[in-house]
């Protein structure tokens, strides 16, 4: 443990090979303190001493002494070479659009950071150390949001990340009260650090990668798996709101379609919904089928469940793996300078458009769940919850608002990984646009927490009204709802309502009440 800001936080330890996701986020939101193992500083010694002693020699080595991308076949004299870095970081910092918020900055500076600890980048260990003291310090430097197109590294938003290492642009800087714009120069200074000028191939290291993609697919993740339980939580209630059946959830039918995220959702759903009076009460009831929004939850719920799996085995390589290019390999006392293409985004352009698709599928879902719970003719209430009809409207437009978040998820699910546009004169002729894809996805997780919150008033509203107690599960998550949404009186304005549920939904709110 550590002191900062005058508390003790936990170290990780930052060593290329074992970040976890959730440590990432911990360290970007100043929960935790990053430190860089010794064997990563000694790696990192290592390929920094190869590229010197083939700056000393008389090679010619792409990304050390040459010019970049299309340029490659230029060699630059060895003086020049920090003016090469100093202008490489300049020329490729022209992102446009909205700054990033200055946790996913921090975040991406820990991704970037993590990669270059591998110890096969070329890179000075002060620098990475850098990189660190200032995500330990809450020192986020301004980077546009536009600029990456998913294939050699997200250069631009990594050029401007890098230009407050020399000192140059501006930063956000986290503090008791918010955070505070600073010029970089002075922000650096606070914590006792002064700019870099950067030595041969530092520029490239630290701009060559796929870290802005990371921090955008990692909080995607992160949101979709609360979501996913959401969905199924969401799913349980409206059940118990229109007293639907709790056959479709039997474990037997799917132990025979033996599919692992239907049967995490079917018995979970399973699970919110036992102990039912409202189930019970019905035990006769010649309702003998439920329409499939509620019978096939688990079939459609299970398929993401099954996504985010493989999308998190994949982003926690992809995090703990070198991405710029070219890489520098130490055997005892010789090197090998390779060039490759790891910096290419595909994998996290195409999970990023999975996840997509898979927001808009849980939300639609959702929404025909709500159409049940306000129809009369299925939930045996009200029309749209109103308790004086015609006079209310209820909850009529709760539903409307949620026909526009899909509107807009429909929109969001259209495929970014297919949008290649060649650039580089032709030598970069295949790009993922995974920082287009990733971006978006996280922002229909945003839309698919609305979307389920609004479920959930609905629902919750719906069974306060059933005299029969609900399932266990559905007990706690109705109380819980009502900490954001209070009983039906009357017609009001219900916005902050439904934003701070869908908020608490993306908080974790929904996993902590079954702790």
């Amino acid at each position: 443990m550590s002191k900062s800001r005058g508390y003790s936080v936990r170290e990780v330890v930052i060593d290329g090979n074992n970040l976890r996701l959730e440590d990432a986020i911990d360290l970007s939101k100043g929960m935790a303190r990053a430190v860089i193992s010794d064997k990563s500083l000694n790696e990192m010694s290592a390929s920094r001493l190869a590229v010197e002693q083939i700056i000393q020699s008389d090679k010619v080595v792409y990304g050390i002494n040459t010019g970049f991308g299309a340029m490659s076949k230029v060699r630059i004299d060895g003086g020049d070479l920090e003016d090469l870095q100093t202008n490489l970081i300049r020329s490729h910092a022209c992102g446009v659009g909205e700054s990033m918020s200055p946790e996913h900055v921090l975040l991406m500076m820990v991704f970037r950071a993590n990669s270059l600890a591998k110890g096969v980048s070329g890179i000075r260990p002060e620098i990475v150390q850098m990189l660190l003291d200032m995500v330990n310090s809450g020192i986020a430097p301004v980077v546009p949001r536009i600029g990456s197109l998913g294939a050699s590294g997200d250069l631009a938003p990594l050029s401007h990340m890098s230009l407050s290492l020399l000192g140059e642009s501006e930063c956000m800087v986290r503090t008791d009260s918010g955070w505070e714009l600073l010029p970089s120069d002075i922000a650096l200074s606070q914590i006792g650090l002064i700019p870099v000028k950067l030595q041969a191939k530092e520029g490239l290291s630290l701009i060559n990668g796929t870290s802005q993609m990371c921090a955008y697919l990692a909080i995607t993740l992160l949101n979709l798996e609360k979501l996913v339980m959401g969905a199924d939580a969401s799913a349980a209630c409206s059940i118990e709101a229109i007293r639907g059946s709790h056959a479709p959830f039997d474990n037997r039918i799917h132990n025979n379609r033996a599919h692992r995220g239907q049967s995490i959702s079917a018995a979970r759903i399973s699970q919110f919904v036992a102990n039912s009076e409202i189930n019970e009460s019905h035990v006769d009831c010649d309702r003998v089928q439920d329409a499939y929004c509620f019978r096939c939850a688990p079939q459609v719920h299970g398929p993401v469940i099954d996504l985010l799996f493989e999308t998190r085995r994949m982003l926690e390589i992809e995090i703990n793996s070198a991405t710029d290019n070219p890489l520098v390999f130490v055997n005892n006392d010789s090197a090998d300078v390779v060039s490759g293409g790891n910096f290419h985004g595909q994998n996290l352009a195409l999970a990023s458009d999975s996840i997509a698709i898979a927001c808009h599928e849980l939300a639609s879902i959702s929404e025909r769940r709500i159409n049940q719970i306000l129809d009369p003719n299925w939930s045996g209430q009200n029309a749209f919850l109103a308790k004086t009809e015609g006079l209310e409207s209820g909850y009529m437009i709760i539903q409307y608002v949620a026909a526009a978040c899909i509107s807009e998820l429909h929109l969001l699910a259209n495929s970014t990984t297919i949008s290649n546009v060649p650039v580089s004169m032709g030598k970069e002729d295949h790009v993922s646009m995974g920082a287009t894809g990733t971006y978006r996805s996280m922002m229909a997780t945003q839309l698919l927490s609305q979307v389920l919150a609004n479920e959930l008033i609905c629902s919750t509203e719906a069974i306060n009204r059933i005299s029969e107690r609900p399932g266990d599960g559905v007990s706690r998550i109705v109380s819980w709802v009502r900490q954001h949404s209070r009983p039906f009186d009357g017609d009001r304005v219900m916005s902050s309502e439904c934003e701070s549920l869908s908020n608490d939904l993306l908080d974790g709110g929904l996993q902590s009440i079954f702790e």
